[in-house]
């Protein structure tokens, strides 16, 4: 194994080079490099719609900063988290830095594709993946899991225009699994080299109890109202919403597919919780009635009751209320 081979992010390089100097595989999206302490991540949007891997690419930068998206392992059926895709969403635990590649052509006179260096990432840690529905090798509907990707703390990655997601042709509203909460990792921090730069990405890895605790009391939440539509004889279901123009997806909480009503659900119990499940909302609404139908009621999904004056927001906005409490859904079922 080559030990002066040098990533530097922006540079050109080959699958063979980089197994030449790390020791892994040549042939896989994932490739663990164990005895280097690394995982090889490589990336090629454009072929990977064959798989339907459609949702690889430099999304827009959130509150933490940039993100990449990866789709996972897999080429047909549904994927697991197991395997590569294990081996890359422990990363973190296992002491093992993420380097991400592009397809970026091919090498002059040869069939071999380029790879270019990103840069150094980590597996966000407050939603490491999401899941989405793609298409498989063998044209058969699945659920992949979207891996998030984001700078390694210090480290400074190079984006070139083509990195980023490709805008959908069409709006379309897709009806999907309702995922349970994503693996929290154990980890709260991430190794870290040239400690004297600091990025918003490290406030992300190091975070101790703030997004991550959040985003798991909204998946618990949301998966315990799911529970309780269920013993209440109510069906439920999501959507993948694509929009024309636009990258992405969006992924509304949950649909009441028997009292036809959309819920938005929060970890928090905040004015800045409500008014984000308020904004997304009125988002979706108008996509889902296209779809589902008119008529549809909206509905804000909360850990606890919200103080009197957050109610009466939701009540001039025609947005219902239901908050969970000792014994049960206050709110559930709606008013009419």
């Amino acid at each position: 194994m080559k030990t002066t081979f040098e990533l530097v992010p922006g540079m050109l390089t080959t699958r063979e080079e980089i197994a030449a100097a790390f020791g892994c595989g040549t042939f896989q999206g994932i490739e663990p490099a164990v005895a280097a302490k690394k995982v090889i991540v490589y990336s090629d949007p454009a072929a990977g719609e064959a798989f339907g891997y459609t949702f690889d690419g430099r999304a827009e930068d959130d509150e933490y900063g940039p993100l990449y998206l990866y789709t996972g392992y897999g080429k047909s059926g549904h994927q697991e988290l197991k395997s590569r895709n294990r081996s890359l969403h422990d990363h973190a635990a296992a002491g093992r830095d993420v380097h991400l590649f592009v397809a970026h052509g091919k090498v002059p006179g040869s069939g071999q594709t380029q790879q270019r260096y990103i840069g150094q990432m980590v597996v966000d840690p407050i939603t490491p993946y999401v899941t989405r529905t793609g298409i498989g090798e063998d044209k058969k509907k699945r659920t992949v899991l979207v891996f998030r990707l984001r700078p390694a703390p210090g480290t400074t990655p190079v984006w070139q225009e083509q990195d980023w997601l490709h805008a959908a042709a069409d709006t379309t509203l897709e009806e999907i699994d309702v995922p349970s909460p994503p693996a929290i990792p154990s980890q709260t921090s991430v190794k870290t080299k040239n400690s004297e730069q600091f990025t918003v990405s490290q406030t992300v890895a190091n975070v101790a109890g703030g997004p991550k605790t959040v985003n798991l009391r909204e998946g618990l939440l949301v998966e315990a109202f799911k529970k309780h539509l269920v013993a209440a004889g109510h069906q439920h279901k999501t959507f993948q919403i694509t929009i024309a123009g636009e990258p992405g997806a969006l992924t509304p909480d949950l649909y009441d597919v028997t009292d036809h009503v959309l819920y938005e659900g929060k970890g928090l119990t905040t004015r800045h919780n409500i008014r984000l499940a308020l904004g997304q909302l009125m988002d979706y609404r108008r996509h889902v009635e296209k779809f589902e139908g008119d008529g549809l009621r909206v509905a804000v999904l909360l850990p606890s009751e919200p103080s009197s004056d957050l109610k009466d927001l939701l009540a001039s906005q025609g947005v219902h209320l239901v908050y969970q409490s000792e014994t049960g859904f206050v709110g559930f079922p709606l008013a009419s």
